[in-house]
């Protein structure tokens, strides 16, 4: 873990119970709900290992890593039924790994571009943060759709 990371500060919140976006633990990663949900769905699949780079980490961890972010993904399909999926692995903000699972849906703006279209300040405003009760009702789909998966108990 790292100080001054922003993931690592984020699943130091899961581990003491205080992060309130936390849907599931993996094993190579913590699994998400978007703090913005421009995206209904959005989800980030959290690397446990701090590494900025898939080639840093070992073979075993790097599978590992890439079958349980397909593992979120398949929940993520099945619990919001989007008709795509957009997957980035950017790190240029954030240097730890960690995916960003958008659904997509008919009805987004310009559903044939990539997330990256709409302006940060569009996808990130205020009105964009779920509720409470919305963001209880996406975690509680999600990690449903996670069990019915049999990717967690």
């Amino acid at each position: 873990m790292k100080d001054n990371c922003l993931v690592c500060n984020r699943i130091n919140q899961i581990q003491k119970g205080t992060n309130s976006y936390f849907v599931a633990e993996l094993a190579s990663g913590y699994a998400v709900m978007g703090d913005f949900q421009f995206y209904h769905g959005y989800t980030i699949f959290l690397s446990k290992t701090h590494a900025i780079e898939l080639h840093e980490l070992s073979k075993k961890q790097r599978l590992q890593f890439l079958e349980d972010m397909a593992k979120v993904a398949e929940a993520v399909y099945g619990a919001f039924r989007p008709l795509k999926l957009n997957y980035e692995l950017l790190g240029n903000l954030d240097s730890h790994m960690h995916w960003h699972i958008f659904p997509r849906y008919a009805d987004d703006p310009n559903p044939k571009n990539p997330v990256s279209v709409i302006p940060p300040e569009v996808r990130n405003a205020e009105n964009t943060r779920p509720s409470e009760a919305q963001l209880e009702e996406m975690k509680t789909k999600l990690a449903a759709a996670l069990q019915r998966l049999e990717y967690i108990a």
